[in-house]
């Protein structure tokens, strides 16, 4: 497990400058176009207009028509020209504009993206970064609120990373770009100007004004498959990524709970040790997550705290999760996970 403090001095001779989340996503792209040629930016909207969340800005300008360009509103072509792009050497990163939109490319990504190293003995490999924006909270309904990052840990050959702020974002996209495995590379778009801990009626805090906006200009990693420590505590475990980190440390301040967040980054090759000494310590786990309760990656995580951790837990394993339903438009706080569920669960814990 690496604590915040090994993960930054990878970057700590470097400048460092406020961004937002969209910023570091940009800037983790820019760095690696520079250094690799070979490195393509490519999706709907992303050239000539920068995105729809303008997270590609600029990098058509600077790179040119044949390293940042639009494509066809066809989500099956967007992975699999990535996909033979990567076969042949470049190392595309491919934007799907709202994860919801993904189905259509199901086949590529679980087919060909996932199985080419293996099906080919590594003669292969497929150094492919998917990125899509994620989650709820922006009052997108049920078609552009989606969090399916379960069905993506449950292929083999896949890679799948989720982060939780401006940082960790650039540093894992530089290292997903970096791999020559398929990454999955899931932004929670709640969280693309600023940390948010499921208080919509209060005002948003900028990343500018919070300490994890602060990010090197230039080059370092974020490795994969570590977890970090996002608030240490005593009493209970949280397994939290996302926007859940910072929901799950307002549900902590505000019940008082001395609660120890550990925010996964990656959750598959997932850090299993980061859990493992976590749960160990502590005796008590909750389990957030905004996708659907039943089969989501809580479910997974459950499984293996239960099996590894079983002599060392004080009470039973609580949930806290979307609800079994399409995400709704007009009762969007009823479905997410805010910090009253979230603390209502640390109650539980903590009283069993």
């Amino acid at each position: 497990m690496l604590t915040k403090t090994q993960d930054k001095h990878l970057a700590s001779e470097q400048a460092t400058k406020p961004m937002t989340m969209i910023q570091a996503l940009r800037s983790a792209m820019d760095v690696m176009m520079e250094r690799d040629p070979d490195v393509v930016v490519f999706g709907q909207d992303v050239g000539y207009f920068g995105g729809v969340f303008r997270v590609t800005e600029g990098l058509q300008a600077k790179y040119g028509k044949s390293r940042c360009f639009d494509t066809p509103i066809s989500e099956g072509g967007i992975v699999g020209v990535a996909v033979g792009m990567a076969a042949y050497g470049l190392r595309p990163v491919a934007e799907i504009q709202f994860a919801d939109y993904f189905y259509p490319a199901s086949d590529q990504i679980v087919s060909e993206a996932a199985r080419l190293r293996f099906r080919s003995a590594a003669d292969f490999t497929c150094p492919l970064t998917l990125r899509m924006p994620c989650g709820g909270g922006i009052y997108g309904g049920q078609t552009h609120s989606q969090s399916p990052e379960a069905m993506f840990t449950h292929v083999c050959g896949l890679r799948t990373v989720m982060p939780s702020n401006p940082y960790d974002a650039k540093g894992l996209l530089i290292s997903a770009i970096e791999c020559n495995d398929p990454v999955i590379f899931l932004e929670p778009k709640r969280l693309y100007n600023g940390p948010f801990d499921g208080r919509h009626d209060q005002p948003v805090v900028p990343w500018s004004r919070h300490p994890m906006g602060n990010v090197p200009e230039g080059y370092y990693t974020v490795p994969l498959e570590s977890a970090t420590v996002f608030r240490p505590g005593s009493q209970l475990t949280v397994l939290a990524y996302g926007t859940m980190t910072w929901v799950a440390q307002q549900a902590a301040e505000e019940t008082g709970v001395d609660a120890e967040i550990i925010d996964l980054r990656s959750l598959w090759p997932l850090d299993l040790d980061a859990i493992l000494e976590s749960v160990k310590k502590t005796g008590r786990c909750v389990i957030v997550h905004e996708a659907t309760r039943t089969s989501g990656f809580g479910a997974e995580l459950t499984s293996l705290v239960q099996e590894h951790c079983f002599y060392h837990l004080e009470a039973p394993i609580e949930r806290v999760t979307g609800w079994d339903t399409p995400y709704p438009h007009a009762q969007e706080w009823a479905y997410f996970p805010g910090p009253d569920r979230v603390g209502a669960a640390f109650k539980r814990a903590m009283a069993a």
